[in-house]
């Protein structure tokens, strides 16, 4: 399948998202297991639960109907996610001393892209990362911000995506000085 055939669409409690989301589960479980609750729940609360319990509060926020993130599809099959919402949001991200915020700007959060091993180097991640942007600048956001890891490590950072992938897409750091982690910014206002 082309670029050109590929989409990518919110995923919201009222649309057919929901069940693609579902569906994209089921069929990954990779992804299943955090089932993008890692920055959602705070540490505690992530330690603390299970799979099916993981799966039951990504439903449940998809029924909430709050901004959760976009999918990917090939047709009508979904082939890669992407976790962006309101920094607020993320309750581990909000408890996080490494990446605390760097102002008062009421900005999204981009925390997770998880894309299967099959769609991966096909411009996936790029199309998801041009579709959160929207979704957020549609949901009325002024900014985007990601958190990527250096390369070499991993944990709770590896499926943030590349520096590169959002340097490309205009994002620049706005790390503050001493901070260890980068934080990179899209102003959605430009």
């Amino acid at each position: 399948m082309s670029r050109a055939e590929l989409s990518v669409r919110p995923v919201r409690a009222d649309g057919p998202g929901r069940q693609a989301l579902a569906r994209f589960s089921e069929a990954y479980g990779t992804f299943r297991w955090c089932s993008c609750q890692r920055w959602r729940m705070t540490s505690a609360e992530f330690r603390a639960s299970d799979v099916p319990g993981r799966v039951k509060a990504l439903e449940d926020e998809v029924l909430g109907g709050g901004p959760i993130g976009v999918l990917a599809f090939a047709g009508e099959e979904p082939v890669g996610w992407c976790s962006v919402a309101p920094r607020a949001s993320y309750r581990a991200l909000a408890r996080s001393r490494v990446l605390a915020p760097v102002d008062d700007a009421p900005v999204w959060s981009l925390v997770c892209f998880y894309v299967p091993g099959a769609w991966r180097r096909r411009g996936v991640t790029g199309m998801l990362l041009r579709g959160a942007l929207a979704y957020a600048r549609e949901q009325g956001a002024a900014a985007v911000e990601t958190y990527p890891a250096p390369a070499p490590e991993g944990g709770s950072y590896s499926h943030m995506g590349p520096r590169g992938l959002f340097e490309r897409e205009g994002f620049v750091d706005v790390t503050p000085p001493g901070r260890k982690r980068s934080v990179l910014r899209h102003d959605l206002r430009a």
